[in-house]
């Protein structure tokens, strides 16, 4: 969840580092730090806050061509100036920054107290670089392979030593680590867009890898000091993506690219001939697709919740058993994993760590994992056996909009291949491919109503708290839509099943608990009107998000009518406004939208 961001190059280092923070402010952060190494040895300026503060308060001689900076989002000790990175050994002579957690620091803590130390900090990182200096290794890559041979836990560590001023050594173990190769300069950053403004030439580190950064290029290697020869690619991703533009934040932007790149995830993938989808990065052919006799999906946050969404569809149109799980406690319920499943773990980052280590306990007990991922060479999509890359582009707002949608459109595919290897007929796949060429035109309708959405919001954004309802496919649009609110207008705001509010919910009913109800126009229509009535007769305000033929008869609800298509197409749709309602909540209570208070976009830590 922290950001890393190094420099070793011609250059001075603490202002490319600071520009590189700047970037990563999105993963989300409470603190950040930059050291350099120039002739003078290590300095480091570090404070609680955001790095717009930090670059403020640099000592004007603040010099160095080597240079190290981390955004902390706090696990091991409160938010302050003492706690934050980069974090040095007694005598000042090692600087170490790193993402992760690192499981035995309690026990390591002991073990340099005892031998005399006085540690600074409250963290775990702390102890890496009093391990690091206090090895006998003669270069710096052995220092640290020392140190990392006591440390048990997760890492993507950076670390300087006043002894070797030309390079920085780094590591990585579950968290993840990208090389940027520039000319005669060389970058490290745990995201790329701390990168891309420099650089587009890139190397992914893999798990177990470390590697030497100088000016003139790096080496990766493992522990056993063995050259892994990691070779570096060019990434095809525009720099302007990373820029907010004329817009006021990132998610509003990301919101309104929706029509856009929902339209680029189906390009080229939809063979309207057949009525059917292909898709040539899942790595299976006819024969074992249909042999698979159940899905599995696995996500976190709104990840988990579009999972239901694909779940619902692979099963109605595939007609193979289907459910969707939380990564998090997936592997720790000594999950049974069947040969003839089919694994799909859904990530924006393809770093989230949850599901990381989900998929590779699937792959330890020989189970089949794809991934429906957004970024290129991330962990996950390296881990899985196949995929369906997303084409969203970055994505900022910690707030998913744009990839959740293509997340939704990826398991559309899916479900509409696994479908016609069985039996699906050819008509209904035409019918599903009109639906889905039908959708990018039909969420640019729904995002024209924004002025309309942002008045009712307004009024949403003074409950206290809200309840989100829907049934059968509307109820994970309902847990989505509470996952927006309370993520970045902190209003509470709870997801029920409508068919559940008789059985204890109900009791929550008043006239300051507005109810959000999902009501698509299908066979459950009647009995999620008749369930509006049951709130209205507990003088609950409500608000429904619904297709123009649901009849509401005398029913007093404000009505956000959306576009139909298919019936298993229509969650997205329903999906859009209610990504609307929580922006202009949250913009109007004054938060900081893209970077909601506590969380992050990139989940590196569990």
């Amino acid at each position: 969840m922290c950001g890393i961001v190094g420099y070793v190059g011609g250059q001075q280092a603490a202002p490319l580092v600071l520009e590189g923070l700047t970037r990563l402010e999105h993963r989300g952060y409470d603190s950040a730090g930059v050291a350099v190494l120039g002739t003078s040895g290590i300095k480091i300026a570090k404070q609680k806050g955001r790095v717009r503060d930090l670059g403020g308060t640099l000592p004007k001689r603040f010099q160095g061509r080597t240079g190290i900076g981390h955004t902390r989002w706090a696990t091991h000790g409160p938010a302050n100036d003492v706690n934050a990175h980069p974090h040095t050994d007694a005598k000042g002579l090692v600087a170490v920054v790193h993402n992760g957690i690192i499981d035995n620091a309690a026990a390591l803590r002991q073990q340099l107290t005892d031998d005399g130390l006085d540690l600074a900090s409250d963290t775990d990182t702390e102890v890496i670089a009093h391990l690091v200096a206090g090895s006998e290794q003669d270069t710096l890559e052995g220092k640290l392979i020392d140190a990392l041979g006591r440390i048990e836990g997760t890492y993507g560590v950076a670390v300087m030593h006043a002894d070797f001023p030309d390079r920085i050594v780094v590591a990585r173990n579950g968290s993840p680590l990208i090389i940027g190769v520039g000319e005669k300069e060389m970058h490290v950053a745990s995201d790329l867009a701390a990168l891309v403004r420099y650089t587009t030439t890139v190397a992914h580190l893999d798990d177990g890898e470390m590697a030497t950064i100088t000016a003139a290029g790096f080496t990766t290697f493992t522990a056993d000091r063995s050259s892994t020869h990691k070779a570096a690619t060019t990434v095809d991703i525009d720099p302007a993506a990373y820029d907010a533009g004329e817009h006021d934040s990132f998610m509003h932007k990301e919101m309104l690219e929706q029509p856009t790149v929902a339209a680029r995830v189906l390009r080229g993938r939809l063979d309207e001939r057949f009525g059917t989808a292909h898709l040539g990065g899942l790595n299976m052919g006819a024969r074992e697709t249909r042999a698979i006799k159940r899905v599995k999906i696995l996500g976190c946050g709104s990840a988990y919740y579009v999972g239901q969404m694909g779940a619902s569809l692979i099963e109605e149109l595939a007609r193979i058993p289907a459910d969707a799980e939380a990564a998090s406690e997936f592997r720790y319920r000594n999950p049974i994993i069947e040969p003839d499943t089919l694994y799909v773990a859904v990530s924006q980052s393809g770093e989230t760590i949850d599901t990381l280590l989900a998929v590779q306990e699937i792959q330890r007990k020989g189970g089949r994992c794809v991934g429906l991922i957004n970024v290129v060479g991330s962990a996950i999509a390296r881990e899985c056996d196949g995929g369906i890359y997303l084409h969203a582009g970055p994505e900022v707002a910690v707030a998913s909009t744009k990839a959740l949608t293509n997340m939704f459109l990826g398991f559309a595919l899916l479900a509409l291949q696994l479908g016609r290897v069985r039996d699906l007929s050819i008509a209904d796949g035409k019918r599903l491919i009109a639906g889905l060429n039908a959708l990018p035109g039909q969420i640019e309708e729904i995002l024209a109503k924004e002025d309309e959405l942002s008045e009712i919001a307004i009024g949403l954004a003074g409950a206290e708290s809200l309840f989100f309802i829907g049934r059968v496919r509307g109820f994970p649009v309902a847990r989505e839509g509470a996952q927006k609110f309370k993520e970045i207008s902190y209003r509470h705001a709870e997801a029920y099943q409508t068919s559940e509010l008789k059985h204890g919910p109900l009791a929550l009913i008043s006239d300051e608990v507005p109810t959000i109800a999902i009501v698509p126009n299908d066979e459950l229509a009647d009995r999620n009107v008749a369930a509006m009535h049951e709130i209205a007769a507990r003088r609950g305000p409500l608000l429904a998000v619904t297709h123009e033929g649901v009849d509401f008869g005398e029913l007093d609800a404000v009505r956000i009518d959306v576009p139909a298509n298919e019936p298993e197409l229509d969650p997205i749709l329903l999906t859009i406004p209610l990504q609307l309602l929580a922006y202009h909540a949250a913009r109007h209570l004054g938060h900081d939208i893209d970077k909601p208070r506590n969380l992050a976009k990139s989940v590196t830590v569990e």
